[in-house]
Formats: structure tokens, C-alpha cells, sequence
């Protein structure tokens, strides 16, 4: 399976996601340029990684899902292919209307960086296949803007179509519903603040995060390795 990290001016995690594909989970991956005549055409998976492009100016991922970039990544999607963005890529992938919602400044007003606990909501995604249903994970959070905000319809649609992955188990932000990450309707975007490129290896502190790559591989192999 090949999976793209796109890298914006200002991404920094883009080098923890492609090792994490690469060495952890052992499967091809390309660190890919946001320029707008990139062809992403032959890449089974778009990963939209961490940091702060464009500077965070405007508001965190405003700047970057404007860019010409985002049109092919909008087509993969709408074709069904796998689209991760995590922390800053969530963010990208909001702005861009991929996903519903928004993020605002954490509730306190600090950057945080540590673990927290989250509880796995839907475990029948394309992403969270292998884990088990409501477990208890460990992943690190690393961001300033990361209280997701939606209106009250948007939530109980969210609910409804089992569009919520992750939650927070003791909220660090201010999220609605403790929403730590979402998914798409159709179920092959997935957006999440917390960093499981960062929980792949023991020696990272656990391998809570290993099994969403591995999801989204096995999921790949199931409908779609025959055909490729």
C-alpha cells in the first residue's frame, strides 16, 4: 500500500507520520510537496500531518485548504480513498469543508502536549477496525487549537451516523461531546487532534496508535488490493 504525507510550509510531524507508515508499520510511503501540479493519482492513502502551516495566520489550516492541492484531495476522497489529518491536518481538512465543524482555542488558552486517555467510539471504520468497541486508549495530544466546535444539529448527525471515532475520556480542551476525532459520511475521512504517528513504538510509550495504520491497511486489503 502507498500512502502520501503532504507537507505544507510549517508542517513539522510530517517526518514522525512517514516514519511511522515506513518503519513501523512497513509499508510504502512519499513525503509529497503541497504544490498544486502534484499528482496524487497513484497513492492508495492522503495523510495530512501535524504542525503549523502557513504559520497558523488567520486561523490554524485557513491558509493551507486553499491551496491548489486540496482540489486532488477532495477528488480521493469523493473517490473513497483513505484521508487522515491529524492535529493541523484536521484542522486543514475542516476549512477545507471535508469535515463539519470547527476548531477553536483549547479551553484554557495554553498549548497542551501529553497523553490523554480516549475512548474508542466506532470501531467499524475504515481507521478504527482494530480495535475493540469503547476501548480505552493512550495517545499524545500537542496543540493550541484544538476545542472542536459544532451546533447542536451537526452533533446529534455526527451521532447519528456513527460519525464520532474517538472522545476524550477526561476532556482537555473544551471539545463538544469531548470529541477527540471524526469521520466523514461516508467513512473514509477521518480527523483527529490526538497523534498516533507518536504511539506506533514502545519506546514512543505505547503502540495505542499502530492499529489505526493497520486498520486502514487491512481495510485497503480487504476491498481493494485484489483490483489494484
Amino acid at each position: 500500500m502507498k500512502f502520501a504525507v503532504l507537507v505544507f510550509p510549517g508542517s513539522n510531524c510530517d517526518r514522525d507520520m512517514y516514519f511511522a507508515v515506513k518503519d513501523s508499520l512497513g509499508e510504502e510511503a512519499e513525503l509529497v510537496w503541497y504544490q498544486d501540479d502534484v499528482d496524487l493519482t497513484d497513492y492508495d492513502a492522503l495523510l495530512l500531518p501535524g504542525g503549523f502551516s502557513y504559520g497558523d495566520y488567520l486561523r490554524s489550516g485557513a491558509i493551507a485548504s486553499t491551496s491548489g492541492i486540496l482540489r486532488q484531495i477532495i477528488k480521493a476522497a469523493d473517490e473513497g480513498k483513505p484521508v487522515l489529518g491529524v492535529c493541523n491536518g484536521f484542522q486543514v481538512l475542516l476549512e477545507a469543508g471535508l469535515l463539519p465543524g470547527a476548531m477553536l482555542p483549547n479551553r484554557d488558552l495554553k498549548f497542551m502536549c501529553h497523553f490523554e486517555e480516549l475512548v474508542v467510539e466506532n470501531n467499524q471504520s475504515m481507521f478504527t477496525r482494530q480495535y475493540a468497541p469503547n476501548e480505552r486508549i493512550s495517545l499524545p495530544i500537542a496543540h493550541g487549537d484544538g476545542n472542536y466546535f459544532c451546533d447542536e444539529a451537526t452533533y446529534e448527525r455526527l451521532q447519528a451516523n456513527q460519525q464520532i471515532a474517538f472522545t476524550y475520556a477526561a476532556n482537555p480542551n473544551g471539545s463538544v461531546g469531548d470529541i477527540a476525532g471524526i469521520l466523514n459520511e461516508q467513512g473514509n475521512v477521518l480527523g483527529m487532534m490526538p497523534h498516533p504517528e507518536r504511539a506506533v513504538e514502545q519506546l514512543l510509550g505505547n503502540e495505542d496508535g499502530l492499529r489505526l495504520f493497520q486498520s486502514i491497511v487491512t481495510y485497503w486489503r480487504d476491498h481493494y488490493a485484489i483490483n489494484a
